[in-house]
């Protein structure tokens, strides 16, 4: 089996991602205490804009290990989200490697990070992938939604890519649900039937968290 993503290094990440944050700009976080404080639980985050991992890495409770895709690790980027234990995936393929060590990640009792639109848009959760649904059914482990909310509203006038400095950026985390039905089974029906209870779930919390914000 390949290495599994050091835990060590997802807790060194997440004081970075505290400090870079918390430095940078203004996370306001509600429903952190939904977060089980134990065991294997899968973040499943809206995605507008590239702070949103690294926001939710330094807000979150517990130390998260995001699968990213591959094009992100270039360069200086590829040791470094290596050693603080993020995934590197191959988004056009079946990433076997990938597929492996984010099972062992939840096997471990570890949190997974998850941006199931695949790629960045809307983040209103429209169009989700499978994999989600594929790790909540196969590892069991209760998928706990997460809504970042202002991270695309504005562009900052010093660094056009990036909100603005100093600017709120809310962090909203729901309540733990089961994506399967109970029964164990991965099938591809188990597997559609999972995937659109977790788009109503993730639509219900985005909208639930719309609604707590007033964005």
């Amino acid at each position: 089996m390949s290495e599994l993503p050091s835990e060590r290094g997802a807790e060194v990440g997440r004081r970075i991602g505290v400090g870079l944050m918390y430095g940078l700009w203004k996370p306001r976080v509600l429903g952190a205490w939904k977060v089980p404080a134990t065991g294997p639980v899968i973040f499943a985050v809206n995605h507008s804009h590239n702070i949103d991992g690294p926001m939710v890495m330094g807000v979150a409770p517990r130390p998260t290990h995001f699968l990213i895709k591959k094009e992100a690790f270039v360069g200086p980027l590829d040791p470094f989200l290596t050693g603080i234990g993020q995934l590197k995936v191959d988004r056009g393929s079946t990433d076997r490697t990938a597929i492996t060590r984010a099972l062992g990640v939840l096997e471990n009792g570890g949190v997974l990070g998850i941006f199931p639109e695949g790629t960045r848009g809307e983040g209103d959760f429209a169009s989700l992938r499978a994999g989600l649904a594929y790790f909540a059914v196969r590892s069991g482990a209760p998928i706990v939604p997460v809504a970042v909310l202002g991270s695309s509203e504005r562009r900052g006038r010093l660094m056009k890519g990036l909100p603005p400095l100093r600017s709120r950026v809310d962090v909203v985390f729901g309540d733990p649900f089961e994506a399967g039905d109970g029964s164990g089974r991965r099938t591809r029906k188990a597997l559609d039937e999972a995937t659109e209870r977790i788009q109503k779930q993730l639509a219900a919390h985005l909208e639930n968290a719309r609604r707590l914000t007033s964005r």
